[in-house]
């Protein structure tokens, strides 16, 4: 299996399946060894929490919960659309890649 996710932390993204298809948020943190990411506002579960410390309140906490990067797709911050990502060498030669939308062509 392989460990490279398509998508950056702080990227746009819109869901493409399940409960909260078609909502967009921004990537808070991405794991690719499990191959999954956490949307800020997607996929919202319900965390009993503990009391750590004296005088510490606990209960229900509302919190986002990973869910796969496969389900979920980069905006295009020039055409608004939701986008595979293409790769493309610099113009300058060197060995870094700069990501680019293949609808539209625009570099991310």
């Amino acid at each position: 299996m392989s460990n490279k996710v398509h998508v950056k932390t702080g990227d746009q993204v819109i869901v493409i399946n399940g409960k909260y298809r078609g909502a967009k948020g921004k990537v808070l943190q991405v794991a690719p060894a499990e191959g999954k990411v956490i949307v800020e506002g997607i996929n919202i579960v319900t965390k009993h929490v503990k009391p750590r410390q004296m005088g510490e309140q606990g209960g229900l906490v509302k919190a986002e919960s990973a869910l796969y990067a496969d389900k979920v797709q980069l905006v295009c911050p020039k055409c608004g659309r939701p986008t595979r990502v293409g790769h493309a060498a610099k113009a300058d030669g060197k060995k870094d890649k700069k990501r680019i939308c293949k609808k539209c062509n625009a570099e991310f």
